[in-house]
């Protein structure tokens, strides 16, 4: 009888020990999922967290998909980025050779300025580098009354223009960026903006001079260098516009070739300038991975951000800034993982940074300094 049962008893054996492995070999895989999932998960936080301008954005230029993007929608002062419309809209209405006499209101715009006096005459193209190289803001006035004949009618244009490319977010007061009650951008139209500009290689071209002889039409000459410092240390980097005021803080867009493909990084509200380079050569690398599907498309919103600001205000004043940063310290954040900036996020908090390498390069030759007809020196302002 015991040996009729045996294989009966084994056969059981067999099946249960099976059916265990199985279980165990699911819960293993289970595991090594999570792990591996949460692993990813915290370093794409963590390097989300690791950004600290207020707005960031990067942009395939090819496509305008979204690669990577904190707080897209997000309100804020353009300061002197928003020259960058200023010269769309100028190299889309005007010659380059047509001649500007300098009025005395945009003479006497302060703190930037190219040195122009009032009666100077200059070329279209002179104006363009002083405003985009120098961030002058007596040549963005200039720019506009030579265009529309005044400041008023110039930014109603801009204003046509950022909706026409799908930049509904944004909104201008003046053709130089100053602070105002009522102008403000998202990084996410901003990149759209600078997706636009480059397509003209007149503003592409200048974007990327880092010095040149300017001149005015009666022979004063000077040598203007770009703000953009990292047109020295990256020689991919096409070209940008830097932007500062007290309470917009450091802003910056540019294009930059990466994976055989043009990236667009726009920051806005970056606390310093040499944080504003180190997190543009970081956003282009995490672009370019994305580009060759090693990282994936990231959204991340900072809740503090949107809350102090109600979601679609801009701070205008330094207090209001004060606070807000203030606020940001108490606020969790959010993170999401997706390829739209409009879709839900889940909330998160990251505990530390990680070690996220900059593949910066090293000092490059200098490019050629392109001679041109533009006006005297100034020493960087409040609005560069």
């Amino acid at each position: 009888m015991r040996d009729c049962k045996t294989p009966t008893v084994r056969s059981e054996v067999l099946q249960t020990g099976k059916s265990f492995l199985r279980v165990w070999a699911r819960r293993c895989l289970f595991a090594a999922c999570v792990i591996l999932l949460t692993f990813h998960g915290s370093r794409l936080t963590a390097f989300g967290e690791e950004i600290q301008a207020r707005a960031a954005v990067v942009l395939d230029a090819s496509t305008g998909r979204v690669l990577y993007a904190k707080n897209p929608e997000l309100r804020l002062m353009p300061a002197s980025t928003t020259k960058l419309m200023t010269a769309l809209i100028t190299v889309e209405k005007a010659s380059l050779t047509d001649m500007v006499t300098v009025s005395r209101k945009a003479a006497n715009v302060a703190p930037t300025r190219s040195g122009f006096k009032e009666g100077d005459r200059v070329t279209v193209e002179t104006l363009l580098y002083a405003a985009l190289m120098k961030s002058a803001n007596d040549a963005a006035v200039a720019l506009a009354e030579a265009v529309s004949g005044s400041e008023d009618e110039f930014v109603q244009l801009m204003n046509t223009k950022a909706i026409a490319i799908g930049a509904t977010n944004t909104r201008f007061i003046n053709p130089n960026g100053l602070p105002g009650r009522g102008q403000y951008t998202t990084a996410f139209d901003l990149a759209k903006i600078m997706r636009q500009a480059i397509m003209h290689p007149v503003l592409k071209e200048v974007l990327g001079t880092r010095v040149t002889e300017l001149s005015t039409e009666a022979g004063k000459t000077v040598m203007v260098k770009n703000t953009n410092k990292l047109l020295w240390t990256d020689e991919e980097l096409l070209g940008g516009k830097t932007g500062f005021t007290r309470a917009a803080r450091h802003c910056f867009v540019c294009a930059g070739e990466r994976a055989d493909s043009t990236l667009i990084v726009a920051l806005l509200g970056a606390p310093s300038r040499s944080v504003l380079w180190k997190e543009t050569e970081e956003l282009m690398e995490y672009g370019a991975k994305v580009m060759q599907n090693q990282e994936e498309p990231v959204v991340y919103l900072t809740r503090a951000d949107y809350d102090a600001e109600h979601l679609k205000q801009a701070a205008y004043t330094k207090e209001e800034s004060r606070k807000t940063t203030i606020k940001r310290k108490k606020t969790k954040s959010r993170k999401y993982t997706a390829k739209s900036p409009k879709q839900s996020v889940k909330t998160v908090k990251a505990k530390s940074k990680t070690g996220t390498k900059k593949s910066t390069k090293a000092m490059v030759k200098t490019k050629k300094a392109k001679k041109t007809s533009i006006a005297t020196k100034a020493p960087d302002g409040t609005s560069g």
